[in-house]
């Protein structure tokens, strides 16, 4: 008996001894998953401001043979641009820009039978243009279209002395369209190259009367260049959810 109540002490305090061990040990740490990754879609909504350089080409030209242009001779342009767009739905840019794009000179001209001479320096292009584009990633492809604008500097003289002229329509007004691939490498800043052509119709003279017969001639250019925009991005990137 003296025996079993012995052992039966001896369990007792190996018990308590334990637990109190067990209560002086830190308390277990718990692990939670970590979240899973994120990947950030690029915004294109915003403002945007920007310069572009590049080249611009005359089409072809002519009063009845007598050539004003030639899209081989190209001269060299600089300009601004400034914009915003919308995305939406979620891969889908619609935008508006407005442009304009400083000409070197090209003192464009023709010499008439009668000594008669036509000179057109065009200093300048300028749009309003309206863009729908695909985004994926950072990469945007568009296309473009709107209001556009030659800006002209005529004259008409006979043996070098400067002549009253007009036009059956004015050659400063007209239409563009275009396309581009624009590509965001950083939150706020994107590189553009792009190709737009500007019609600005035909026009025939009027006065003085010798130049009537020779017919019109048509205003148009052919336009490619790569640009740099500032993007004042709308609360910074998308994020995709899952």
């Amino acid at each position: 008996m003296k025996k079993f109540l012995l052992t039966t002490v001896a369990f007792v305090a190996l018990g308590a001894t334990g637990s109190a061990l067990a209560a002086d040990l830190p308390a277990r740490t718990t692990y939670t998953k970590a979240p899973a990754y994120v990947a950030p879609l690029y915004n294109w909504t915003g403002f945007y401001i920007g310069g572009h350089i590049g080249g611009a080409f005359n089409g072809d030209s002519n009063f009845g043979g007598l050539t004003t242009g030639n899209n081989s001779n190209g001269r060299f342009l600089g300009g601004l641009q400034a914009g915003y767009d919308y995305q939406f739905a979620p891969n889908w840019v619609l935008g508006i820009e407005g442009q304009y794009s400083w000409l070197a000179n090209n003192n464009n001209s023709v010499i008439f039978p009668g000594g008669f001479a036509y000179t057109n320096d065009q200093r300048g292009l300028g749009s309003v243009t309206g863009r729908i584009g695909y985004t994926w990633g950072p990469a945007l492809l568009y296309v473009k279209g709107g209001y556009a604008y030659s800006d002209n500097n005529e004259s008409v003289t006979l043996a070098a002395a400067p002549a009253a002229f007009a036009f059956s329509g004015g050659h400063s007004n007209g239409y563009t369209v275009g396309a581009g691939l624009e590509y965001m490498f950083a939150q706020n800043w994107s590189a553009k190259i792009e190709y737009q052509y500007y019609d600005f119709g035909t026009s025939s003279f009027t006065a003085p009367a010798a130049l009537a017969p020779f017919g019109s001639f048509r205003t148009d250019d052919h336009v490619v260049k790569a640009g740099l925009n500032y993007r004042f991005n709308l609360g910074g990137p998308v994020v995709a959810k899952y």
